[in-house]
């Protein structure tokens, strides 16, 4: 009798792995991580249905090759998933979701293999949607969305941001470097610019109440010099022997 063997069954890795990223060449390249991951996580305060990372690995596949050039994206984000902490993205752990947008932050070292290498691996096998990638140098800027089966380049505004489809925002270059912009072409702020923002208004304020209260006194003072200068008049008339109620009438 031929006995059947059964079907191997895919072995995965424990899923908890944690990240394996080299350190950040410059602080700029850490600065704009920084104002990316804050920025966005503070405008969508109120959304618990994406996961936003910078600088962690991502692993997609049990047999995922070990290669120091194609290391985790710089920036990413995830639609439609749990808001919470994670030590990478394990995409096996995740009901088999792939990042929607992916930034990387190039440098003189990993700009080839951004332009060349991830940026099939996000088309061919990850099927990111919106790529990004900016050099906080040269400021260099381009992005790339899925029409079909390929990347094809994002056409720039008159203001030379490039929309993400994905995000619903806008990525452009401001006071060099790259940030988030509403639909309505407002910047998305970091937890820091709001909160200086928020001080701005509330001292606009306080300046308007001062100078509204100056306002008043001033009327005030104002006020209170025409009547002495009548009860002074009034005095006159009367020691000239003038009823002052007399005074205009017929």
């Amino acid at each position: 009798m031929v006995q059947i063997q059964p079907p191997e069954i895919p072995t995965f890795p424990p899923g908890d792995l944690w990240s394996d990223e080299p350190p950040l060449e410059t602080y700029r390249h850490l600065e704009e991580l920084i104002i990316l991951l804050t920025s966005l996580n503070r405008f969508w305060s109120d959304r618990q249905d994406f996961f936003a990372a910078a600088n962690i690995t991502v692993y997609y596949s049990s047999q995922q090759r070990k290669n120091k050039d194609l290391r985790g994206p710089d920036f990413f984000v995830v639609l439609n998933t749990e808001r919470r902490e994670r030590k990478s993205w394990v995409v096996w752990e995740e009901d088999g979701k792939y990042p929607n947008v992916v930034i990387e932050i190039l440098s003189d070292s990993t700009s080839s293999v951004d332009k060349g290498e991830k940026k099939l691996l996000y088309q061919d096998v990850w099927r990111t949607t919106d790529y990004f990638w900016f050099h906080p140098y040269t400021l260099e800027f381009k992005g790339f969305t899925l029409m079909g089966r390929k990347y094809v380049e994002i056409e720039p505004n008159e203001k030379s941001w490039l929309w993400s489809d994905e995000l619903q925002l806008y990525l452009g270059i401001f006071n060099e470097r790259l940030r988030f912009f509403t639909p309505e072409g407002e910047l998305v702020p970091t937890p820091e610019e709001a909160e200086a923002r928020a001080l701005s208004v509330v001292e606009l304020e306080r300046q308007r109440a001062n100078a509204e209260s100056q306002r008043a006194d001033a009327e005030s003072q104002r006020a209170d010099a025409e009547s002495q200068k009548n009860a002074i008049l009034r005095q006159k008339l009367l020691e000239l022997g003038i009823n002052p109620d007399e005074i205009g009438q017929i």
